[in-house]
């Protein structure tokens, strides 16, 4: 349905509403008007990597294992298999007039805040730290969500809008301050693509101001930004309570009241909390007019009517049992294999299990159901781990020892024990094995959002880059007892992995895989599949490389910016096969486009396998303006392409860098033309000189003059 019919039917409904009528549908838990044959509805739904928080569903790895995979056109059809579970749990919940909390059809994801500092709990909910794969990934994820049926399949939401990224310990409090070039150049980009590419539907203001600014309440990002220089049609929602914190902790209103009108007037639509509640008291003051509650629940309506919520739709017939069928699974498998991030590989991966006789599995997260899961996950029908993926591939060929080795982070195991009390067993078990798989890392518990964690200490955030103690000493017992070991890390962000790197013979990067994501890393262990992964976030050496948690400002911060060497670069990930670009060549060059007055750019690449084993691997090109004062320090990624290269073999594709890429944005945050002289790379990581170092390997550089 277009939107222009949409509104029009919304408006009709709306106007048989009263006053209080229409307030009242502008919360997340809008009740029924029976009078007009209107359902209750409930606005709050997740689906960030799988329909979360509404039983059962297929779920997918976390949000930043599926940006490893640097696979926009995968992500798009892992996310029409959401909407399609989406739309069978809808249904069948709403035969059952079953019309609860996340079991609609307009769902808060994707989060494409930029990933800046790796101390941030939720970064792992996001598509790591460049705005250029973030807006290719949240561009494909809304697609494949919205769909392009004769009405929306399900909608989405950009969040959380704008400059947001932590410490989620001041959220309710902080202001952020970002200069107006790092606005356009960092924060913007991907929630601009979003709105004017994907259209995605609905949009989530952020719990902090921003440069003085309530997000849920800010004129400049949602009038001057959002709906007047993006054209932005869709609903816009507040973050939950976020609109109480203008008077609880920001500290900008005085009452209820007074928040509720200032999110109202300043273009916020539907409250997640309870703040609008207030909002007739704030009619009745005068604070707010009927023309601007009106409005407000027209856009909710227009929604619901893009959504066929009143009609039959084609989407009506889709059954239940599309809920984690087959074909979502074998995605869900899919895509867990590509995000895997192999950093260090001395030559012990893949296991040739048919040389082993005993394996020895150790470590917290190694038979961890949460581990698998990263955060605003669905609850799947069966969970496999990593312990149980090897114990299962490992079967009849060869004998798996288990041993937790210690807790996630606590002291001790057991109430009673000394502390340490695994660390004999570890030992025992490696001294008793082969060859060891040594699962470390984090979970939801130590890394996510405020209030959901049990890191309390940090409202989720992270203090340092390390592994708890507890991990530190396992770590240490496993290396000294000498045998070849594999170091596989369960995290959604960077940690300090030098004491790894160090003495283990190989680092596997997991991520939070997915509900059975342990199958699909016993087969990359293996050697079933080639591991193709590349980092989405950087990797340091300490927080002595990053500015202040606080502080806002890009320099210093990310792979663009970044002064000093990366402990594991963004875009970096080793296969099994030795994929190299061999020839680069800049094929075409389009006539010049508004509104920048440059031209997209198409390379031709050449990728040739040297090695032994048939592998995926990810095509990566870098820009860098030679000319303008203004270019950001470093190259940046301006295209990239999945591909597959058989051993012994080459392929040729061909990537297109867009006009966009070859501009820079000034101090007055003024995205231009400036200068005419380029530097593009293409290769299979950036042009840094770690990722040389680790990769033995060169990228082709061509220069262009536009």
């Amino acid at each position: 349905m277009k939107r222009e019919e949409a509104r029009r039917r919304a408006k009709e409904l709306v106007s048989q509403m009263t006053v209080e009528e229409r307030a009242g549908q502008l919360k997340y838990d809008a009740p029924a008007i029976e009078r007009l044959g209107i359902p209750a509805y409930n606005w709050w739904g997740e689906s960030l990597h799988g329909v979360a928080r509404a039983g059962i569903a297929t779920v997918f790895p976390q949000a930043v294992g599926m940006a490893a995979a640097f696979d926009d056109e995968l992500l798009e059809q892992i996310a029409d298999c959401i909407s399609t579970e989406g739309r069978a749990k809808y249904n069948a919940y709403s035969a059952e007039n079953d019309r609860d909390i996340y079991k609609g059809l307009t769902f808060w994801s994707p989060n494409v805040n930029i990933f800046r500092d790796p101390r941030w709990g939720r970064g792992h909910e996001t598509y790591g730290e460049d705005p250029y794969l973030t807006s290719r990934l949240g561009v494909a994820y809304v697609k494949g969500l919205q769909g392009d049926g004769e009405v929306m399949k399900a909608a989405a939401c950009a969040k959380h809008f704008a400059v947001h990224s932590g410490p989620e310990a001041v959220r309710h409090e902080f202001n952020a301050e970002a200069s107006a070039k790092d606005m356009e150049e960092t924060y913007l980009p991907a929630f601009e693509a979003l709105v004017t590419e994907a259209h995605v539907e609905a949009v989530m203001g952020a719990y902090n101001r921003t440069n003085g600014e309530p997000c849920c309440g800010s004129k400049t990002l949602m009038q001057d930004i959002l709906r007047g220089r993006w054209g932005f049609e869709g609903h816009y929602v507040s973050d939950c309570w976020a609109i109480a914190d203008f008077h609880s902790h920001h500290m900008v209103t005085s009452t209820p009241a007074e928040s509720a009108a200032m999110a109202l007037n300043a273009g916020c639509d539907l409250n997640c909390g309870n703040t609008y509640l207030h909002l007739l008291a704030a009619y009745e003051q005068g604070l707010v007019t009927e023309e601007a509650i009106t409005e407000a629940a027209v856009r909710l309506y227009t929604t619901r009517y893009m959504l066929g919520l009143f009609d039959k739709t084609q989407y009506d017939s889709i059954p239940y049992d599309v809920v984690e069928c087959k074909e979502h699974m074998a995605l869900a498998d899919k895509i867990t294999k590509e995000s895997l991030v192999l950093l260090k590989n001395d030559g012990i991966l893949p296991i040739d299990i048919s040389r082993v006789k005993t394996i020895g599995v150790i470590g917290p997260n190694a038979n961890s159901r949460r581990a698998l899961m990263g955060n605003y996950h669905g609850t799947s029908s069966e969970y496999i781990t990593v312990s149980e993926g090897i114990q299962r591939y490992a079967e009849g060929r060869a004998r798996v020892l288990f041993s937790e080795g210690c807790a996630l982070f606590e002291e001790k195991t057991e109430n009673l024990a000394f502390e340490g009390d695994r660390l004999a067993e570890a030992r025992i078990v490696a001294k008793n094995s082969d060859i060891v798989v040594l699962c470390l890392g984090l979970d939801e518990t130590l890394e996510g959002e405020e209030g959901d964690t049990g890191n309390s200490y940090a409202s989720g955030d992270k203090v340092d880059l390390l592994l708890p103690k507890v991990q530190r000493d396992l770590m240490e017992a496993v290396a000294l007892v000498g045998k070849p070991v594999i170091c596989c890390l369960m995290a959604g962000s960077a940690i300090d992995l030098s004491y790894a790197a160090e003495h283990f013979n190989a680092i596997v990067q997991l991520w939070y895989p997915g509900a059975r994501g342990g199958k699909s890393i016993a087969e990359v262990l293996f050697g079933e599949v080639s591991p193709s992964g590349k980092l989405p976030v950087t990797f340091y050496n300490g927080l002595e490389q990053l500015p202040e948690f606080t502080d806002y400002a890009m320099k210093g911060r990310t792979y663009r910016y970044m002064e000093g060497e990366a402990q594991y670069p963004f875009g970096f990930g080793l296969t099994y096969g030795r994929v190299a670009v061999t020839e680069a060549v800049v094929a075409e060059v389009s006539d010049k486009k508004e509104p920048f007055g440059l031209p997209e750019v198409k390379v031709r690449v050449v990728a040739a396998n040297s090695g032994t084993c048939d592998t995926d691997d990810v095509i990566q090109i870098y820009v860098k303006n030679t000319d303008s004062a203004h270019a950001v320090k470093n190259p940046a990624l301006c295209a990239f392409q999945r591909i597959h290269v058989k051993a012994g073999q080459s392929v040729e594709v061909e990537l297109t860098v867009s006009d966009r890429a070859f501009t820079v944005v000034n101090d007055n945050g003024e995205r231009i033309a400036d200068g005419e002289h380029f530097k593009l790379y293409a290769g299979t990581m950036q042009p840094d000189a770690r990722s040389r170092e680790l990769t033995g390997m060169e990228p082709v550089e061509m220069d262009i003059c536009l």
